[in-house]
């Protein structure tokens, strides 16, 4: 006696179905973000580091009178 509903209604397995395939999915797309920020971090590292140089601003003309 320690579960009375032995049976789900039908409306529930469905819910539960779409449930279980839309966590299947978004946890495949969230293991694939995942990969590809490694990767981009590995290649990014491999590069080496980035130097940048500062930008010069350019001259003012003066203004004809």
């Amino acid at each position: 006696m320690a579960e009375m509903n032995v049976f789900k209604p039908k409306g529930d397995a469905k819910n539960e179905a779409t449930t279980k395939t839309a966590r299947a999915i978004i946890d495949n797309e969230a293991a694939a973000r995942i990969a590809k920020t490694a990767r981009l971090r590995a290649a990014r590292e491999a590069r080496g580091p980035v130097v940048v140089e500062p930008v010069k601003k350019a001259k003012k003309k003066a203004a004809g009178k």
